[in-house]
């Protein structure tokens, strides 16, 4: 392992590295590695051109030919505001600056906005796979809402030479029923015109936090992976768990909600980071669709968290993460490195499946 890495881990070194003894073993498990589009998907129901593009982004950046993806996301200008989002470096209000930074920081897509990926698509649509999320929550209605509209087509992302479409469903909404059903369309078109897709498997409901925050609970995010495999996300992108038993924390008193069966807690998972993070992986058909965890948000200690958080998706059987404001949200050499720091621990063979 590079020293980088385990200063990066610090106390949590140990605890991260050591982990030996996972709830659901590794051979349970259909494992990231260089095969995994021949192994996986060549069996499915994907067409060729499907299969074809999922190829080209797991043979593209710094992690091609591992089975492990690193790819730059930017679509918080509309999910948290332009000004939010680029007041820290405002060069990445152009839309060419946020490609610069994928191809330079090694990443196997670029995930971003129809209009960001439109406006450079002649420009850089073969040299890096595009990523096309077609929907968001748009912030500027008042007072704010919590909704996933389209913001264009699936042909347009396929006439701009997209790779993949992504999308994402706010599970647990009151909004989700319209959402499943518009991007279980969505794909669908996706899979016909050759084209992979990711799906954020997101939950949000006011009534997910209580005592925790159960929006980041193995329990409830997993079973919001498992809707996501559902329709055919190709590959799933999640935030890492952070703890478990949203639903018996919503099963209290008078209410009744989901079902559960307390083997969920004490067979399938236990309060190890690794644990929680597996419990995601297997629930995306035991890791025959590929879990990303997302990156979260800038702060001060954004490298260690990087890299923490790729130690935990890597050895839980996960395939990458997707990582923005930690990126961009600094200088490109600075955003460079941080991109190379989380696709060393996938090429690092000495952090191994636990």
């Amino acid at each position: 392992m590079t020293t980088d890495i385990q200063s990066l881990l610090g106390a949590k070194a140990e605890t991260l590295l050591g982990f030996k003894s996972p709830k659901i073993s590794k051979e349970r498990l259909h494992l990231p590695g260089p095969d995994f589009v021949d192994r996986i998907f060549a069996q499915s129901d994907r067409n060729n051109r499907v299969l074809s593009n999922l190829a080209w982004m797991f043979g593209s950046g710094r992690l091609a030919g591992t089975g492990y993806l690193s790819i730059l996301p930017v679509d918080q200008g509309i999910e948290h505001s332009g000004g939010a989002s680029f007041a820290k470096n405002p060069d990445y209000f152009d839309p060419e600056n946020i490609v610069k930074l994928a191809i330079e920081g090694g990443c196997n897509a670029v995930a971003s906005t129809f209009g960001v990926l439109g406006m450079m698509a002649r420009k850089y649509a073969h040299k890096i796979p595009f990523l096309v999320k077609i929907n968001h929550n748009e912030l500027l209605t008042y007072p704010n809402s919590h909704e996933q509209i389209l913001f264009g087509t699936v042909k347009e992302a396929y006439d701009m030479g997209a790779a993949a479409i992504g999308a994402t469903i706010y599970f647990g909404s009151d909004d989700s029923h319209r959402e499943i059903i518009e991007i279980a369309q969505a794909f669908a078109l996706a899979h016909e015109l050759g084209m992979a897709t990711v799906l954020w498997c997101y939950l949000r409901n006011s009534a997910f936090k209580k005592d925790k925050d159960y929006h980041v609970s193995a329990d409830l995010t997993g079973q919001g992976n498992h809707l996501g495999v559902t329709i055919e996300a190709d590959i799933v992108k999640q935030k890492l768990a952070e703890n478990n038993g949203g639903y018996l924390a919503l099963n209290t008193g008078d209410s009744s909600y989901g079902k559960l069966d307390k083997r969920m807690y004490s067979e399938l998972a236990s309060d190890h980071p690794i644990d929680l993070c597996r419990y995601q992986v297997a629930n995306c058909y035991m890791g025959r669709i590929g879990l990303i965890n997302s990156g979260g948000a800038s702060g001060e200690n954004d490298f260690a968290e990087a890299a923490m958080t790729a130690v935990v998706n890597k050895r839980a059987g996960g395939m990458g993460l997707i990582s923005g404001r930690k990126a961009f949200q600094r200088p490109r050499a600075d955003g460079v490195k941080l991109l190379n720091t989380i696709q060393d621990v996938y090429l690092d063979k000495s952090i191994t499946v636990a």
